[in-house]
């Protein structure tokens, strides 16, 4: 299962004035929090165990990060059983939370949410509030 690709945001009202690469950021960040909330699939653990490692020493950004180590998707492939658990129901773009509070942490002075630059200023200001997502969906399951 997709929930999202980088190249879904690119086209269309995507702004003129950003790279391309700034379609990856919004799912970039949660991601980066879900690999280093240890919500890591095989395929970061088994396949490519150096992916991990570069997010907790911030060597690269999240939205870099997907670009480079996931070819700019996020699949259920990223997470374990839990971790898709939970983004089935937060993550969703048409219907979960997550833009809600991406937009309300990051993005409310900017003229859209692609303008949230990828930075790790940024992700640790979104980051505790993923953790505290997590905790509440955890204690509702």
């Amino acid at each position: 299962m997709k929930y999202d690709d980088a190249t879904w945001h690119s086209g269309g009202a995507f702004p003129d004035d950003l790279p391309a690469e700034a379609g990856a950021t919004h799912t970039g960040m949660f991601v980066a929090w879900a690999l280093l909330s240890g919500l890591s699939g095989a395929i970061h653990i088994v396949d490519f165990p150096d992916d991990i490692p570069s997010l907790r020493d911030r060597s690269i950004t999240p939205g870099a990060f997907l670009l480079a180590s996931c070819d700019g998707k996020f699949t259920n492939e990223d997470l374990n059983d839990e971790g898709n658990a939970f983004a089935a129901s937060y993550f969703g773009l048409e219907k979960g939370g997550y833009l809600a509070d991406y937009e309300a942490a990051l993005g409310s002075n900017l003229p859209t949410l692609y303008h949230v630059s990828d930075t790790w200023e940024n992700y640790d200001r979104i980051s505790p509030i993923l953790d505290d997502r997590l905790m509440a969906w955890r204690r509702r399951s």
